[in-house]
């Protein structure tokens, strides 16, 4: 696949996002460390990360770390109209742009140096254009491969702009630490740690068969290819979710049995209407679990049809709740989120009648009742009585389906 030879794609990513907003928001909040979110940390301000608060830690541990830190509740449709915003100008700027969440997305400015002028004056406009439409910091990087110009941006960060010229690809990349591969999450970074290895040109330098020897097939000829920032992928316009998913904070508090199945059915439900509403079809659910001490567990089952029925998924999602019970009363749950992978797009609308809501072959035709009525009266006015007077959680804003 072809690569062009000039650094033209942009990798253009919203600085602390959520606390960011805040701080627009309320101009008493500008400069101090600001906390997203009380029993778990959701975003945290640049001046609240010098302290060492992260994202996904626990609020008690985040407040200890800076006691100082104004903490505020998270307002997702402040986030929301702010992402809408944003992609606004993204869409002013080039018409090649891939959404990569509500706050990043990689931008294609090849072929408008004439109208627009270099990709490093198109970066400096974009970011001007955020500053003063949307009031929000954004950090841009500029490299001749996504791989690189999502590198790039994250060296920049806070605030700022940085151009790799294809000249000094290598000599920018190898330095960097191995965790900024793409793909290289904490196992990986611990096992490349084990053997001595700590930087891109480490990994570099051993070959792609000594990598596959020690990380297997696809993970070592993937990281050899990246440490050489071999990357043929273009941006892609309108590419559509691979999966549809939704999450839930917990906090520290120990959740009932009941409480926690309570929230799965919430999820399930909030995840097959965006299905439903995007028109695809899936058939392997997947739950995500994340522990008091941090650590994550991932449990997924295969349907045998792909559906957007609520209850067929629901079952398949409290098996694997179910199965996964021993570690979550052994370790405590603080996040459990849900997907629905190996999406198709609906293809046909099958008449179901008689319709009867018990049988599990016409599930669809209930969904589709309760959609009609959500979409008329909106999304809480129809509800699980199981779910009435239960917290759900945040709903976090994402890109359109």
């Amino acid at each position: 696949m072809f690569v062009s030879g000039e650094a033209s794609l942009l990798h253009a990513d919203l600085d602390s996002f959520y606390a960011s907003v805040e701080q627009r928001d309320d101009p008493r909040l500008q400069g101090r460390p600001v906390i997203v979110g009380g029993g778990v940390v959701l975003a945290a301000s640049y001046e609240a990360k010098a302290f060492g608060v992260r994202t996904a830690m626990g609020g008690h541990v985040a407040r200890r770390l800076c006691p100082g830190a104004i903490v505020v509740p998270p307002r997702m449709s402040a986030y929301s109209a702010a992402s809408k915003a944003v992609f606004e100008v993204f869409g002013d700027t080039t018409p090649l742009v891939e959404g990569l969440s509500i706050d990043e997305a990689f931008l294609d400015v090849s072929g408008l140096r004439r109208i627009s002028g270099t990709p490093v004056e198109i970066a400096a406009n974009l970011r001007r254009a955020v500053a003063e439409r949307v009031g929000l910091p954004i950090t841009v990087g500029v490299a001749r491969t996504k791989f690189l110009a999502k590198v790039a941006s994250r060296v920049a960060k806070p605030d700022g702009l940085l151009l790799v010229e294809p000249e000094r690809e290598l000599q920018f990349l190898h330095p960097l630490g191995v965790e900024l591969l793409w793909g290289v999450g904490a196992v990986t970074t611990e096992k490349l740690h084990n053997w001595g290895i700590r930087t891109v040109g480490q990994v570099a330098a051993l070959g792609e068969p000594a990598l596959v020897s020690l990380l297997g097939k696809g993970a070592g000829r993937h990281l050899h290819a990246l440490a050489h920032n071999e990357d043929p992928r273009r941006v892609q316009v309108g590419r559509r979710r691979g999966s549809i998913g939704s999450q839930c904070a917990l906090g520290r508090r120990r959740r009932s049995s009941d409480e926690v199945a309570t929230i799965l059915a919430g999820l399930v439900d909030r995840v097959t209407r965006r299905m439903r509403s995007a028109g695809r079809v899936g058939r392997t659910v997947v739950l995500r679990f994340r522990f008091d001490d941090y650590s994550r567990v991932t449990r997924s089952h295969t349907l045998s049809h792909p559906t957007a029925s609520t209850e067929p998924l629901l079952a398949a999602a409290r098996a694997l709740l179910s199965a996964a019970r021993p570690l979550i009363d052994e370790r405590g749950l603080t996040l459990i989120g849900v997907s629905v992978g190996n999406l198709d797009d609906e293809s046909s609308v099958q008449l179901l009648l008689p319709f009867d809501a018990d049988d599990p072959a016409h599930a669809g035709a209930l969904d589709s009742a309760l959609d009609t009525v959500r979409s008329r009266f909106g999304s809480a006015a129809v509800t699980r009585g199981a779910l009435i007077g239960h917290d759900q959680g945040l709903q976090v804003p994402l890109l359109p389906d």
